[in-house]
This record gives C-alpha cells, structure tokens and sequence, in this order.
C-alpha cells in the first residue's frame, strides 16, 4: 500500500471529524441516559458495515452501562436490530428487505424508547421505514448518517453527519461515536461531559 493512500485516508477521517458537529455526541449520549433511567430501550440499526456497528454498538452500551456485573443497579436494554437472522429473513422473503426494520419495531417499540439509525447514505428504504414507524409510535430517533444525511436526516429528531462520501471514513467516525458513547456511560473521566 503507497503512503500517498494511507496519508489521503487520514486526511479524510481527519476533515471529516473537524466537519462534525460534535456537540451532538453529548446530546445523544444524554439521550441514552434518560432512556436507561427509565428503564426504555435503545434499538439500533443499520445495513452492511453499520450492521456491523449496530451490532457493536448494542453490546458496548450495555456492557458499558454498569460498575459491578453482579449488582443489582439498572442496566441499559439497547438491541441491535440486525442481528436476528431468522426474523430478517422471514420479513424479508414475506413482505419485503424494505420491512425488515419497521416489522420489527412494530412489535417491540414504544413511545419512550430511542432508535438510533446508523447509515452512510440516509437512503435505505428499510432505515427510512423505520424512521417513520418509530416516529408514529412517537419514539425520538437520532441518526449516525454521512454525506449529506439522505432523505433521513430530516425525518430524524437529531443527527450526527459525517460530511464524506468515502464509506469507510464515515464507517470508522460512527464506530469512533459509539465507542465514545460507550466510554461516557461508563463514566471514563466524562470523556464527552
């Protein structure tokens, strides 16, 4: 691999970090807190890469989420949408892949929980659905989206946009985010207070 590539690279996860709005990592941080005091749940999800991040994300939260594994103290419920191969299937060969998210939130959402949706262009059909779904029940969603955010971004309460077109520099700032959400609920030196 040349230098010039790896050198580019940076450069673009580097820009694109200074073109962040990063004050929203502690709103949406703040929003995962209230959620886990009320004992709601945090849904997440996504397709491809940010499948995988949801999928990440969903278990650093909760992990992250208490002091002491054997203690009685509340914990956060955050689930990944994605990783529930037998029921993406079934909605995707029954209906459709467009129905794979919303389905599913159907049966498990309400009004207080959160949805965070994780998409390098903000325009899958499916993360769109869910959107809608989520905002009829009357759910808050915040988007982890990049580029310019889609046909999601204003259908979302609130966002995070990583402003490039480049999949993996948006893919490696959003893993950056959740692992910084992570972090704070753990309480690291309030890395995002």
């Amino acid at each position: 691999m040349e230098n010039d590539l790896i050198k580019k690279y940076f450069e673009e996860v580097k820009n694109s970090f200074e073109g962040m709005d990063i004050e929203r990592i502690k709103i949406l941080a703040d929003k995962i807190k209230e959620v886990k005091a009320r004992e709601d749940t945090v849904f997440i999800i996504g397709n491809g890469g940010s499948a995988s991040t949801a999928s990440h994300m969903a278990c650093d939260l909760m992990k992250n989420s208490i002091e002491d594994y054997n203690s009685s103290e509340d914990r956060l419920r955050a689930i990944s949408l994605t990783d529930n191969l037998a029921t993406i299937s079934a909605y995707g060969n029954d209906l459709s892949y467009d129905e794979i998210f919303s389905q599913q939130l159907k049966s498990l959402m309400n009004d207080k929980d959160l949805l965070i949706v994780i998409s390098g262009s903000g325009n899958s059909k499916n993360i769109v659905k869910a959107v809608e779904i989520s905002k009829q029940i009357g759910a808050y969603v915040f988007g982890l989206l990049g580029s310019n955010g889609g046909i999601v971004a204003p259908l979302c309460d609130d966002s995070i946009i990583v402003p490039s077109k480049n999949y993996g520099v948006i893919e490696d700032l959003h893993m950056m985010i959740g692992h910084l959400l992570a972090a704070e609920l753990k309480g690291e030196n309030n890395l995002i207070s």
